[in-house]
């Protein structure tokens, strides 16, 4: 009864934190609305004795991956304004999009599929089988494919956050340090003779 309950009230979380992340106005907000999405569902992940996904989740994704995203949301300095210019423009799709996700959604919770006699309960493992060793067997043979096209993706990713945060801009200055360092005297000072 005590695990229902808890399993309930993180998943509202969850849910409550992923509409955060969409209807945030201001792209911090919505940073920090996946970063608490990312804990309840860590929790999620601990209650179901999966204790690997969720340190794993809560080390790379709020460790790195959300302080990566939030060091890009800083730097890229969004024009909100010119955002919301084409708003009106893109409501038609984004509706469209949106009412096709409700019907499926609709249709897979009045499927039948989450009855609760067709739900098996979760029973609890006993301290002789080891999360990892399990996750790995079943991801280095049968996932082994998914998981490498997914590191490359991560990689893809990770290559044009740095790109984007090295655009060159006019409006700032730039040191250059073999420019510095090989300056010569000449090139700094000017001897002018006074005539008295």
């Amino acid at each position: 009864m005590i695990e229902a309950f808890f399993f309930y009230v993180f998943a509202a979380m969850t849910v409550l934190a992923g509409a955060g992340v969409v209807l945030a106005r201001n792209t911090m907000y919505s940073v920090m609305w996946l970063i608490f999405c990312f804990f309840n569902a860590a929790a999620l992940f601990f209650m179901l004795d999966a204790e690997f996904l969720g340190i794993i989740l809560i080390l790379v994704y709020v460790g790195a991956v959300m302080v990566l995203f939030m060091f890009v949301v800083m730097m890229l300095e969004v024009n909100k304004a010119r955002l919301r210019e084409g708003f009106l423009q893109y409501l038609p799709t984004g509706g469209m999009i949106a009412l096709m996700l409700l019907i499926e959604l609709i249709g897979a919770s009045s499927s039948g599929v989450f009855d609760n006699e067709k739900v098996a309960a979760v029973g609890h493992l006993g301290a002789e089988v080891n999360n990892t060793v399990e996750i790995g067997k079943v991801l280095y043979t049968q996932y082994l494919l998914s998981f490498e096209i997914a590191a490359v993706i991560l990689l893809i990713a990770l290559v044009g956050a740095i790109v984007l945060t090295l655009r060159s801009r006019d409006d700032v200055k730039y040191q250059n340090i073999s420019k510095q360092v090989n300056v010569r005297k000449e090139d700094r000072m000017k001897t002018v003779k006074v005539k008295s």
